[in-house]
């Protein structure tokens, strides 16, 4: 395999490859990189949009922080090509089931099968529509305090609520500084005790709704409210919705885990899905995962997967007739 993304599968009819890895992101890369050292023809279809992409630096990657996430793909698809796997790129439209494998079919018309598949294409963040936020995600606009709360430490933080889940946020981006504003945004999310709770430790409250966040390119200066209202903030954090990218195997009506956040497929402490033969790890099932957590998860599957097809092959030579003496 070379480390060029390629347009085309460009496989023959009879090709079954050992796995086909659904995105190649942290998690997807680090599944294939598991498989490829264990001698498994890996096929890593790559749609090009991970989810951190919008972020010039990721931290708390041990051995990488600091480095640009695009710089970490760049590596992982090289090591991936050093033992034999091979990268595309394009976009999974539909898998389904035929003769006991996986049939893989790209929106441009290709189709190729595996014994097994690792879904990592990871989630998208759909933000608040509010002018001012999205152009600035992944920048000054955050969502997670470990990937880039060092960076703006000690700075005027805002919080913007998108749910219930951002009292929790709040309370723990407190943690980087002591100048933070929670922006209820006309939610009514404060009770009492969670008012007192929050004020005990210095956090302003700003309760109407939030119109618009002011600043020049990436820098934020405030936060307008529907009242008028001006609070000069440097940094935004804030939680969209995740939605998992998994259209591709509705097909296979897979067993789903309905979380706080919205509905993931439901996988076991290795990734497995509903399917024996189909994984699932990274972003796609757990929208909290740090790009070190995804690489786990795509390790944890990518040895489990070749256990997995080990068995199946000692079984299959097992139950093939003994040959004559």
């Amino acid at each position: 395999m070379t480390n060029d993304l390629k347009e085309s599968i460009d496989t023959g009819p009879d090709t079954i490859w050992d796995v086909i890895i659904v995105g190649g992101g942290a998690a997807g890369l680090s599944a294939a990189l598991m498989l490829g050292r264990a001698r498994r023809s890996v096929l890593v279809i790559d749609g090009g949009e991970p989810r951190n992409r919008f972020a010039r630096h990721m931290h708390g990657v041990l051995g990488h922080d600091g480095t640009d996430p695009h710089q970490l793909l760049a590596e992982g698809r090289a090591e991936v090509a050093r033992y034999g796997g091979r990268i595309v790129s394009g976009i999974v439209a539909r898998v389904s089931q035929a003769d006991g494998s996986l049939v893989v079919e790209t929106a441009a018309g290709d189709r190729t099968r595996s014994r097994a598949l690792v879904a990592a294409t990871g989630l998208r963040d759909r933000l608040p529509d509010i002018p001012g936020l999205a152009q600035r995600w992944g920048r000054s606009v955050l969502h997670c305090p470990y990937c880039h709360g060092w960076e703006v430490r000690d700075q005027h933080f805002g919080v913007l609520a998108t749910s219930a889940l951002s009292l929790h946020q709040v309370q723990l981006v407190r943690q980087w500084s002591e100048r933070v504003t929670f922006f209820e945004n006309g939610l009514g999310l404060l009770d009492t005790d969670t008012r007192t709770r929050l004020q005990s430790r210095g956090i302003g409250i700003v309760r109407p709704a939030v119109a618009e966040v002011l600043g020049t390119g990436d820098a934020i200066s405030a936060v307008r409210t529907a009242d008028g209202l001006l609070t000069p903030v440097d940094a935004v954090f804030t939680g969209g919705v995740p939605e998992p990218l998994d259209h591709y195997l509705s097909d296979l009506d897979l067993p789903r885990a309905d979380g706080l956040v919205g509905s993931f497929l439901a996988v076991d402490s290795t990734g497995r899905t509903g399917h024996p033969r189909i994984w699932a790890v990274g972003n796609l099932v757990s929208p909290q995962a740090t790009v070190p957590l995804a690489i786990s998860s795509g390790a944890t599957a990518g040895a489990l997967i070749n256990f997995e097809l080990v068995t199946e092959e000692f079984d299959a030579a097992v139950a093939r007739p003994a040959p004559v003496a």
